[in-house]
């Protein structure tokens, strides 16, 4: 699902879910040794008190870099960007406390039942003890639109760090014109928008920074040495769960690629054009021709079951998956890039809620996904059957399989519940972990709504 993108306040559940908490977090910018925190869109710290004896150094290097950087982007500077350096520990310090004021326990907690319910991370995962790990683990600076202050770790020579610093001014420009604050409000409930939106953030910087390290090729070079010779470590993205991992590239990496065919088409003066009229799904993204196209995601209306499956059920989150969350569920078991691209190429919307009974633990999912064309629909359906297939490896048909020219139905028993799929024209929904005294025609029919 949609949520894993990096600066969402808070995450949810499912794929989509775990980008919104960990991007807050830190992200991976290049691959394998500049990584720094995605914080740049939710923090809440002040300045520190004591003076960190490179901060000289560092607020030296940001009035140059921030004028090449300037010059590149063709944004000019509107006021003066204040820098200095921190210890790891007060870096540390700072992303636990974001995270803490950012994502409630029962937030990360409910990030946490919708990954392991899709199957996307093992039985034993802790989310917050890992996003915390992760956090500390791959920070080497960030901006903070709050206090308009840049941060340097200050185990890292500065010279070296050249590339991170054109890629964080970048964001202090884009905060002088565009308000990078405004991220910050992102209504709940609309995940996958939110990381097509971070994707043009960090997109943006990413190829700032490009321009900049193809200018200046012995600074790339330089922080590539020195954080190598600092040690510096990815253990813990490596051990993230691969939906996780990838998510938390995403704006990086593909935002990239979507910012290069932006400022191809029509130059820096069309991408910052778009922090008007912002892509709206991980779809425009990833097909930057829907993104010129204007090709809006359809808005999908879930209700709220939890009083049909039975007094002490709760509905503890519903968000929106989108493409890339769906391509990265079907992949985890499909495990066939192709395939899993195609079928979730042709999503037109979607929206799924994660039911939890808290007696006895049972995690339910409810999805209703609509396609934009009728085939499309029936790809996807089918990827699905087969993903579940492999999900679940106890998995025996209810009933035999209802196939029609409009209409398909699917039903398993699993260790986990009855998993449902139904079909019908451009939709599909998806009842996962049903519980076994409950039926799920029942809940099928009050998700579909009055008969057309």
């Amino acid at each position: 699902m949609s949520k894993f993108y990096p600066f969402r306040r808070r995450a949810s559940a499912g794929v989509a879910l775990v980008t919104a908490c960990v991007l807050c977090a830190a992200t991976l910018i290049m691959p394998p040794a500049a990584v720094f925190s995605q914080a740049a869109a939710r923090q809440q710290s002040a300045p520190v008190a004591a003076v960190n004896p490179k901060s000289a150094a560092v607020a030296a290097a940001t009035a140059e870099v921030l004028g090449e950087t300037s010059k590149i982007r063709q944004l000019g500077v509107l006021r003066e960007v204040k820098s200095g350096a921190q210890s790891r520990a007060d870096i540390e310090q700072m992303l636990v406390r974001n995270l803490d004021e950012n994502a409630t326990p029962a937030e990360l907690r409910a990030s946490e039942l919708a990954l392991k319910k899709l199957g996307l991370a093992p039985a034993d995962f802790q989310f917050r003890s890992f996003v915390v790990k992760l956090l500390t683990e791959q920070v080497a600076g960030y901006y903070d639109p709050k206090t308009q202050f840049f941060y340097l770790a200050d185990w890292i020579a500065v010279e070296a760090q050249k590339p991170v610093i054109a890629h964080e001014l970048t964001h202090a420009l884009q905060d002088q014109h565009f308000d990078l604050r405004r991220f910050e409000k992102w209504p709940q409930g609309d995940a996958d928008a939110e990381l097509a939106a971070h994707a043009l953030v960090e997109g943006d910087a990413m190829l700032t920074m490009t321009f900049y390290v193809l200018r200046n090729p012995a600074a790339a070079l330089g922080m590539l040495q020195a954080m190598g010779a600092a040690g510096s470590a990815t253990e813990q993205l490596d051990r993230a769960p691969r939906a996780l991992r990838e998510t938390l590239l995403f704006p990086y990496q593909h935002g990239l690629t979507w910012a290069t065919q932006v400022q191809r088409r029509g130059g820096w003066a069309a991408l910052s054009a778009a922090y008007k009229d912002l892509p709206q799904s991980t779809e425009q993204i990833l097909h930057t021709e829907k993104y010129f196209a204007r090709e809006s995601p359809q808005k999908i209306e879930l209700p709220d079951i939890a009083g049909a499956l039975g007094k002490g059920w709760k509905r503890i989150d519903h968000d929106i998956n989108g493409e890339w969350s769906y391509y990265l569920i079907l992949d985890e078991y499909l495990k066939n890039e192709n395939e899993s691209r195609a079928a979730a190429a042709g999503w037109g919307g979607d929206r799924y809620a994660v039911y939890e009974y808290a007696r006895s633990g049972e995690v339910m999912l409810t999805q209703s996904t609509v396609w934009d064309t009728e085939e499309d629909a029936r790809e996807f359906f089918n990827a699905y059957a087969k993903r579940t297939g492999l999900r679940y490896k106890d998995a025996s048909f209810l009933a035999p399989t209802a196939e029609s020219a409009g209409e398909s139905r699917r039903a398993w028993r699993t260790s986990e519940g009855v998993v449902n799929l139904e079909r019908r024209g451009t939709r599909v929904i998806i009842l996962e972990g049903v519980p076994a005294n409950v039926r799920a025609d029942k809940l099928l029919k009050q998700i579909w709504g009055p008969a057309r």
